[in-house]
Protein backbone atom coordinates (compact mmCIF):
# COMPACT_ATOMS: atom_id res chain seq x y z
CA UNK A 1 0.00 0.00 0.00
CA UNK A 2 1.60 3.28 -1.14
CA UNK A 3 0.63 6.88 -0.39
CA UNK A 4 2.03 9.69 -2.52
CA UNK A 5 1.77 13.39 -1.66
CA UNK A 6 2.06 16.01 -4.41
CA UNK A 7 2.16 19.73 -3.67
CA UNK A 8 0.53 22.91 -4.91
CA UNK A 9 2.26 26.15 -3.88
CA UNK A 10 1.80 29.74 -5.01
CA UNK A 11 4.98 31.50 -6.11
CA UNK A 12 3.90 34.52 -4.07
CA UNK A 13 4.56 32.71 -0.79
CA UNK A 14 7.97 32.48 0.81
CA UNK A 15 9.18 28.89 0.30
CA UNK A 16 11.21 28.86 3.50
CA UNK A 17 8.21 29.76 5.65
CA UNK A 18 5.87 27.47 3.73
CA UNK A 19 8.37 24.62 3.93
CA UNK A 20 8.63 24.87 7.71
CA UNK A 21 4.84 24.81 8.10
CA UNK A 22 4.61 21.88 5.66
CA UNK A 23 7.17 19.79 7.54
CA UNK A 24 5.41 20.40 10.84
CA UNK A 25 2.03 19.51 9.35
CA UNK A 26 3.15 16.36 7.53
CA UNK A 27 5.17 15.15 10.52
CA UNK A 28 2.02 15.36 12.63
CA UNK A 29 0.32 12.74 10.46
CA UNK A 30 0.55 9.12 11.52
CA UNK A 31 1.12 7.74 8.02
CA UNK A 32 3.97 6.59 5.81
CA UNK A 33 4.13 8.52 2.55
CA UNK A 34 6.32 9.43 -0.38
CA UNK A 35 6.60 13.20 -0.84
CA UNK A 36 6.63 13.92 -4.58
CA UNK A 37 6.61 17.70 -4.51
CA UNK A 38 5.40 19.41 -7.67
CA UNK A 39 6.43 16.58 -10.03
CA UNK A 40 3.21 14.84 -11.04
CA UNK A 41 4.82 12.41 -13.51
CA UNK A 42 3.65 9.26 -11.69
CA UNK A 43 0.37 10.63 -10.38
CA UNK A 44 -2.33 7.94 -10.32
CA UNK A 45 0.03 4.99 -9.84
CA UNK A 46 -0.30 4.61 -6.06
CA UNK A 47 -2.87 3.26 -3.64
CA UNK A 48 -3.65 6.87 -2.78
CA UNK A 49 -2.51 10.09 -4.46
CA UNK A 50 -2.93 13.24 -2.37
CA UNK A 51 -2.65 16.80 -3.58
CA UNK A 52 -1.32 18.89 -0.71
CA UNK A 53 -2.61 22.44 -1.20
CA UNK A 54 0.05 24.29 0.76
CA UNK A 55 -1.07 27.87 0.12
CA UNK A 56 -3.75 30.06 -1.35
CA UNK A 57 -3.46 31.34 -4.88
CA UNK A 58 -3.06 27.82 -6.27
CA UNK A 59 -6.42 27.54 -7.98
CA UNK A 60 -5.12 28.51 -11.40
CA UNK A 61 -2.16 26.13 -11.08
CA UNK A 62 -4.55 23.27 -10.37
CA UNK A 63 -6.82 24.21 -13.28
CA UNK A 64 -3.83 24.04 -15.65
CA UNK A 65 -2.81 20.66 -14.21
CA UNK A 66 -6.28 19.15 -14.34
CA UNK A 67 -6.22 17.73 -17.90
CA UNK A 68 -2.94 15.95 -17.17
CA UNK A 69 -4.18 14.56 -13.85
CA UNK A 70 -7.49 13.47 -15.35
CA UNK A 71 -5.65 11.52 -18.04
CA UNK A 72 -3.53 9.72 -15.44
CA UNK A 73 -6.22 8.62 -12.99
CA UNK A 74 -9.97 7.98 -12.74
CA UNK A 75 -9.92 8.25 -8.95
CA UNK A 76 -11.42 11.19 -7.02
CA UNK A 77 -9.19 14.16 -6.28
CA UNK A 78 -8.14 14.25 -2.63
CA UNK A 79 -7.04 17.71 -1.49
CA UNK A 80 -4.93 17.73 1.67
CA UNK A 81 -4.75 21.01 3.55
CA UNK A 82 -3.43 22.27 6.88
CA UNK A 83 -5.48 25.46 6.69
CA UNK A 84 -2.35 27.62 6.86
CA UNK A 85 -1.59 30.37 4.34
CA UNK A 86 -5.16 30.37 2.96
CA UNK A 87 -4.77 26.76 1.83
CA UNK A 88 -8.28 25.79 2.96
CA UNK A 89 -9.84 28.65 1.04
CA UNK A 90 -7.99 27.57 -2.11
CA UNK A 91 -9.05 23.97 -1.57
CA UNK A 92 -12.70 25.01 -1.30
CA UNK A 93 -12.47 26.90 -4.60
CA UNK A 94 -10.74 23.94 -6.30
CA UNK A 95 -13.27 21.42 -5.05
CA UNK A 96 -16.14 23.67 -6.11
CA UNK A 97 -14.63 23.84 -9.61
CA UNK A 98 -14.24 20.07 -9.70
CA UNK A 99 -17.88 19.56 -8.72
CA UNK A 100 -19.06 22.03 -11.37
CA UNK A 101 -17.23 19.92 -13.95
CA UNK A 102 -18.58 16.57 -12.67
CA UNK A 103 -15.36 15.42 -11.00
CA UNK A 104 -15.39 13.72 -7.61
CA UNK A 105 -13.21 15.00 -4.82
CA UNK A 106 -12.79 15.59 -1.11
CA UNK A 107 -10.92 17.98 1.14
CA UNK A 108 -8.93 16.28 3.91
CA UNK A 109 -8.87 18.79 6.74
CA UNK A 110 -9.16 18.63 10.52
CA UNK A 111 -6.95 17.57 13.38
CA UNK A 112 -4.08 15.18 12.69
CA UNK A 113 -5.88 12.15 14.12
CA UNK A 114 -8.89 12.63 11.84
CA UNK A 115 -6.76 13.27 8.75
CA UNK A 116 -4.50 10.28 9.46
CA UNK A 117 -7.45 7.95 9.95
CA UNK A 118 -9.13 9.19 6.78
CA UNK A 119 -5.95 8.81 4.73
CA UNK A 120 -5.40 5.25 5.94
CA UNK A 121 -8.98 4.33 5.03
CA UNK A 122 -8.73 5.93 1.57
CA UNK A 123 -5.40 4.21 0.92
CA UNK A 124 -6.92 0.85 1.82
CA UNK A 125 -9.86 1.53 -0.49
CA UNK A 126 -7.52 2.60 -3.26
CA UNK A 127 -5.46 -0.56 -2.91
CA UNK A 128 -8.61 -2.66 -3.07
CA UNK A 129 -9.76 -0.91 -6.23
CA UNK A 130 -6.38 -1.54 -7.85
CA UNK A 131 -6.57 -5.22 -6.83
CA UNK A 132 -10.04 -5.59 -8.35
CA UNK A 133 -8.76 -4.36 -11.70
CA UNK A 134 -8.26 -7.24 -14.15
CA UNK A 135 -9.93 -9.69 -11.74
CA UNK A 136 -11.68 -12.59 -13.50
CA UNK A 137 -14.86 -14.04 -12.00
CA UNK A 138 -16.63 -17.01 -13.55
CA UNK A 139 -20.34 -17.58 -14.01
CA UNK A 140 -20.76 -21.35 -14.33
CA UNK A 141 -24.13 -21.88 -15.94
CA UNK A 142 -26.80 -19.18 -16.04
CA UNK A 143 -28.20 -17.59 -12.87
CA UNK A 144 -30.89 -19.78 -11.32
CA UNK A 145 -34.33 -19.25 -12.85
CA UNK A 146 -35.78 -17.78 -9.67
CA UNK A 147 -33.17 -15.00 -9.46
CA UNK A 148 -35.27 -12.71 -11.63
CA UNK A 149 -33.70 -9.50 -10.27
CA UNK A 150 -30.08 -10.63 -10.02
CA UNK A 151 -28.64 -10.28 -13.51
CA UNK A 152 -25.86 -7.81 -14.31
CA UNK A 153 -24.38 -5.90 -17.24
CA UNK A 154 -20.85 -7.15 -17.89
CA UNK A 155 -19.78 -3.82 -19.37
CA UNK A 156 -20.95 -1.93 -16.29
CA UNK A 157 -19.02 -4.25 -14.00
CA UNK A 158 -15.90 -3.86 -16.15
CA UNK A 159 -16.23 -0.09 -16.36
CA UNK A 160 -16.77 0.56 -12.67
CA UNK A 161 -14.83 -2.26 -11.00
CA UNK A 162 -12.46 -3.51 -13.71
CA UNK A 163 -13.78 -7.05 -13.19
CA UNK A 164 -14.24 -9.42 -16.13
CA UNK A 165 -17.21 -11.79 -15.92
CA UNK A 166 -16.40 -15.03 -17.70
CA UNK A 167 -19.33 -17.17 -18.89
CA UNK A 168 -18.65 -20.90 -18.54
CA UNK A 169 -21.26 -23.43 -19.71
CA UNK A 170 -22.49 -25.87 -17.10
CA UNK A 171 -21.67 -28.64 -19.56
CA UNK A 172 -17.98 -27.76 -19.30
CA UNK A 173 -18.05 -28.49 -15.58
CA UNK A 174 -19.93 -31.74 -16.19
CA UNK A 175 -17.35 -32.76 -18.79
CA UNK A 176 -14.54 -32.09 -16.30
CA UNK A 177 -16.44 -34.10 -13.68
CA UNK A 178 -16.58 -37.07 -16.06
CA UNK A 179 -12.78 -37.28 -16.14
CA UNK A 180 -12.16 -36.36 -12.49
CA UNK A 181 -11.44 -39.48 -10.42
CA UNK A 182 -13.43 -40.30 -7.33
CA UNK A 183 -11.46 -40.34 -4.08
CA UNK A 184 -12.18 -41.04 -0.49
CA UNK A 185 -12.95 -38.06 1.71
CA UNK A 186 -11.13 -37.27 4.93
CA UNK A 187 -14.35 -35.72 6.24
CA UNK A 188 -16.59 -37.58 8.64
CA UNK A 189 -20.40 -37.84 8.66
CA UNK A 190 -22.74 -39.63 11.04
CA UNK A 191 -25.60 -40.08 8.55
CA UNK A 192 -25.21 -42.85 5.96
CA UNK A 193 -26.67 -40.90 3.04
CA UNK A 194 -24.24 -38.04 3.69
CA UNK A 195 -21.26 -40.36 4.23
CA UNK A 196 -22.00 -42.08 0.93
CA UNK A 197 -22.27 -38.71 -0.85
CA UNK A 198 -18.90 -37.39 0.33
CA UNK A 199 -16.74 -38.92 -2.47
CA UNK A 200 -18.80 -37.22 -5.20
CA UNK A 201 -18.82 -33.96 -3.20
CA UNK A 202 -15.00 -34.16 -3.18
CA UNK A 203 -15.07 -34.87 -6.93
CA UNK A 204 -17.11 -31.70 -7.48
CA UNK A 205 -14.52 -29.78 -5.45
CA UNK A 206 -11.67 -31.16 -7.58
CA UNK A 207 -13.52 -30.40 -10.82
CA UNK A 208 -14.26 -26.83 -9.76
CA UNK A 209 -10.58 -26.31 -8.95
CA UNK A 210 -9.78 -27.46 -12.49
CA UNK A 211 -12.24 -24.93 -13.90
CA UNK A 212 -10.74 -22.16 -11.75
CA UNK A 213 -7.21 -22.96 -12.95
CA UNK A 214 -8.26 -23.39 -16.59
CA UNK A 215 -9.94 -19.98 -16.77
CA UNK A 216 -7.56 -18.22 -14.34
CA UNK A 217 -10.41 -17.21 -12.05
CA UNK A 218 -10.24 -15.42 -8.72
CA UNK A 219 -13.78 -16.54 -7.97
CA UNK A 220 -17.02 -17.81 -9.44
CA UNK A 221 -20.71 -18.43 -8.90
CA UNK A 222 -22.34 -21.66 -9.99
CA UNK A 223 -25.87 -22.69 -10.96
CA UNK A 224 -25.52 -25.30 -8.26
CA UNK A 225 -29.05 -26.72 -8.28
CA UNK A 226 -28.27 -28.28 -11.68
CA UNK A 227 -25.88 -30.62 -9.85
CA UNK A 228 -28.84 -32.12 -7.98
CA UNK A 229 -30.34 -33.47 -11.20
CA UNK A 230 -27.13 -34.30 -13.09
CA UNK A 231 -24.87 -35.89 -10.46
CA UNK A 232 -27.35 -36.16 -7.55
CA UNK A 233 -25.13 -34.17 -5.24
CA UNK A 234 -24.36 -30.59 -4.22
CA UNK A 235 -21.57 -28.06 -4.44
CA UNK A 236 -21.92 -27.09 -0.77
CA UNK A 237 -18.74 -28.81 0.41
CA UNK A 238 -16.73 -27.47 -2.53
CA UNK A 239 -17.90 -23.90 -1.98
CA UNK A 240 -17.24 -24.03 1.77
CA UNK A 241 -13.68 -25.20 1.14
CA UNK A 242 -12.86 -22.98 -1.84
CA UNK A 243 -14.00 -19.83 -0.04
CA UNK A 244 -11.77 -20.76 2.88
CA UNK A 245 -8.88 -21.13 0.42
CA UNK A 246 -9.39 -17.59 -0.87
CA UNK A 247 -11.35 -18.39 -4.04
CA UNK A 248 -14.70 -16.60 -3.87
CA UNK A 249 -17.37 -19.23 -4.54
CA UNK A 250 -21.05 -18.30 -4.69
CA UNK A 251 -24.30 -20.23 -5.02
CA UNK A 252 -27.15 -20.33 -7.50
CA UNK A 253 -25.40 -18.28 -10.18
CA UNK A 254 -26.10 -15.10 -8.18
CA UNK A 255 -23.70 -12.60 -9.77
CA UNK A 256 -24.44 -9.57 -7.50
CA UNK A 257 -23.85 -11.80 -4.46
CA UNK A 258 -20.55 -12.99 -5.95
CA UNK A 259 -19.49 -9.38 -6.64
CA UNK A 260 -20.38 -8.44 -3.06
CA UNK A 261 -18.30 -11.32 -1.74
CA UNK A 262 -15.32 -10.38 -3.91
CA UNK A 263 -15.47 -6.70 -2.96
CA UNK A 264 -15.53 -7.63 0.73
CA UNK A 265 -12.73 -10.17 0.40
CA UNK A 266 -10.48 -7.75 -1.48
CA UNK A 267 -11.13 -4.75 0.77
CA UNK A 268 -11.43 -6.45 4.15
CA UNK A 269 -9.59 -9.76 3.74
CA UNK A 270 -12.56 -11.80 5.01
CA UNK A 271 -14.80 -14.49 3.55
CA UNK A 272 -18.54 -13.90 3.28
CA UNK A 273 -21.54 -16.12 4.05
CA UNK A 274 -24.08 -15.93 1.21
CA UNK A 275 -27.50 -16.41 2.79
CA UNK A 276 -31.10 -15.31 2.52
CA UNK A 277 -33.44 -14.04 5.25
CA UNK A 278 -35.82 -16.74 6.43
CA UNK A 279 -37.70 -14.52 8.88
CA UNK A 280 -37.63 -10.87 9.97
CA UNK A 281 -38.94 -9.19 13.10
CA UNK A 282 -39.45 -5.49 12.24
CA UNK A 283 -40.11 -4.61 15.88
CA UNK A 284 -36.87 -5.99 17.32
CA UNK A 285 -34.56 -5.93 14.30
CA UNK A 286 -33.87 -9.67 14.50
CA UNK A 287 -33.33 -11.50 11.21
CA UNK A 288 -32.78 -15.21 10.69
CA UNK A 289 -30.42 -15.93 7.78
CA UNK A 290 -29.92 -19.42 6.39
CA UNK A 291 -28.13 -21.32 3.61
CA UNK A 292 -26.68 -24.78 3.08
CA UNK A 293 -23.02 -23.79 2.88
CA UNK A 294 -20.69 -21.37 4.66
CA UNK A 295 -16.93 -20.86 4.29
CA UNK A 296 -15.07 -23.17 6.64
CA UNK A 297 -12.84 -20.30 7.79
CA UNK A 298 -15.88 -18.43 9.12
CA UNK A 299 -17.00 -21.07 11.61
CA UNK A 300 -15.75 -22.48 14.88
CA UNK A 301 -17.09 -25.91 13.95
CA UNK A 302 -19.27 -27.55 11.33
CA UNK A 303 -21.16 -30.74 10.68
CA UNK A 304 -22.71 -32.37 7.64
CA UNK A 305 -26.34 -32.93 6.78
CA UNK A 306 -28.22 -33.42 3.54
CA UNK A 307 -29.03 -30.47 1.32
CA UNK A 308 -32.26 -28.98 2.69
CA UNK A 309 -34.55 -28.67 -0.36
CA UNK A 310 -33.55 -31.97 -1.98
CA UNK A 311 -32.63 -34.06 1.08
CA UNK A 312 -29.69 -35.48 -0.89
CA UNK A 313 -25.96 -34.84 -1.17
CA UNK A 314 -23.90 -32.89 1.34
CA UNK A 315 -24.98 -29.71 3.13
CA UNK A 316 -22.96 -27.73 5.67
CA UNK A 317 -24.21 -26.74 9.12
CA UNK A 318 -21.69 -24.20 10.36
CA UNK A 319 -21.51 -22.56 13.76
CA UNK A 320 -20.07 -19.05 13.61
CA UNK A 321 -18.73 -17.22 16.64
CA UNK A 322 -21.22 -14.80 18.14
CA UNK A 323 -20.27 -11.16 17.82
CA UNK A 324 -20.25 -8.16 15.47
CA UNK A 325 -21.23 -8.68 11.85
CA UNK A 326 -21.95 -6.65 8.73
CA UNK A 327 -24.71 -7.45 6.22
CA UNK A 328 -23.70 -6.38 2.73
CA UNK A 329 -25.05 -6.42 -0.85
CA UNK A 330 -24.44 -4.48 -4.07
CA UNK A 331 -26.99 -4.32 -6.86
CA UNK A 332 -26.41 -5.82 -10.28
CA UNK A 333 -25.92 -2.43 -11.93
CA UNK A 334 -23.77 -1.18 -9.01
CA UNK A 335 -26.11 1.79 -8.51
CA UNK A 336 -27.24 0.71 -5.03
CA UNK A 337 -25.85 -1.04 -2.02
CA UNK A 338 -26.95 -2.04 1.46
CA UNK A 339 -24.69 -2.11 4.51
CA UNK A 340 -26.15 -2.97 7.89
CA UNK A 341 -24.21 -3.60 11.09
CA UNK A 342 -25.35 -5.76 13.96
CA UNK A 343 -24.55 -8.75 16.17
CA UNK A 344 -24.74 -12.44 15.44
CA UNK A 345 -26.51 -13.48 18.63
CA UNK A 346 -26.97 -17.22 18.11
CA UNK A 347 -26.69 -20.17 15.77
CA UNK A 348 -29.53 -22.62 15.49
CA UNK A 349 -30.19 -25.94 13.78
CA UNK A 350 -33.88 -26.30 13.01
CA UNK A 351 -34.69 -29.17 10.61
CA UNK A 352 -37.05 -27.17 8.38
CA UNK A 353 -34.49 -24.64 7.09
CA UNK A 354 -31.26 -24.52 5.12
CA UNK A 355 -28.59 -26.07 7.28
CA UNK A 356 -26.52 -23.07 8.46
CA UNK A 357 -28.79 -20.74 10.44
CA UNK A 358 -27.80 -17.46 12.08
CA UNK A 359 -29.97 -15.11 14.12
CA UNK A 360 -28.71 -11.55 13.68
CA UNK A 361 -29.71 -8.50 15.67
CA UNK A 362 -29.43 -5.30 13.60
CA UNK A 363 -27.94 -2.30 15.39
CA UNK A 364 -30.83 -0.22 14.06
CA UNK A 365 -34.12 -2.18 13.90
CA UNK A 366 -35.50 0.39 11.46
CA UNK A 367 -33.17 -1.07 8.83
CA UNK A 368 -35.50 -4.04 8.52
CA UNK A 369 -37.64 -1.75 6.36
CA UNK A 370 -35.01 -2.09 3.62
CA UNK A 371 -35.67 -5.82 3.38
CA UNK A 372 -39.45 -5.39 3.37
CA UNK A 373 -39.74 -2.40 1.04
CA UNK A 374 -36.68 -2.11 -1.23
CA UNK A 375 -34.36 -5.15 -1.06
CA UNK A 376 -31.50 -5.95 -3.43
CA UNK A 377 -32.56 -9.51 -4.19
CA UNK A 378 -32.87 -12.24 -1.58
CA UNK A 379 -29.24 -13.25 -1.01
CA UNK A 380 -27.11 -11.06 1.23
CA UNK A 381 -23.54 -11.46 2.46
CA UNK A 382 -22.78 -11.84 6.16
CA UNK A 383 -19.29 -10.64 7.13
CA UNK A 384 -17.56 -10.97 10.51
CA UNK A 385 -16.89 -7.58 12.13
CA UNK A 386 -18.19 -4.06 11.58
CA UNK A 387 -17.06 -2.65 8.24
CA UNK A 388 -19.56 0.04 7.24
CA UNK A 389 -17.02 2.88 6.92
CA UNK A 390 -14.61 0.90 4.75
CA UNK A 391 -17.28 -0.51 2.44
CA UNK A 392 -18.90 2.90 2.02
CA UNK A 393 -15.48 4.40 1.33
CA UNK A 394 -15.12 2.13 -1.68
CA UNK A 395 -18.69 2.08 -2.94
CA UNK A 396 -19.46 5.79 -2.73
CA UNK A 397 -16.98 6.45 -5.53
CA UNK A 398 -17.97 3.65 -7.91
Amino acid sequence: MTIAIYTLTSELHDERAVGEVSREFLNSLDITYDLKGSDYADYGSHSLDLIYVRTGGTEGIFKRLLPELQAKSEQPFYLLTSGKSNSLAASLEILSYLRQNDFKGEILHGDSDYISKRIRLLAKVGEARKSLKNCRLGVIGEPSDWLISSHVDKETVMQHLGISLVSIPMQELLDVLDVTPLRQSSEQASVDVVRNALPVAEQIYDALKTIVERHQLQGFTIRCFDLLTTVHNTGCLALARLNAEGIVAGCEGDIPAMLSMKIAQTLLGVSGFQANPASINPMTGEILFAHCTIPFNMVERYEFDTHFESAIGVGIRGYMREGPITIFKVSGNLSRYFIGEGEMIRNQAKPDLCRTQQVIQLSHPSQTSYFLTNPIGNHHIILPGHHKDQLEGLLCNI
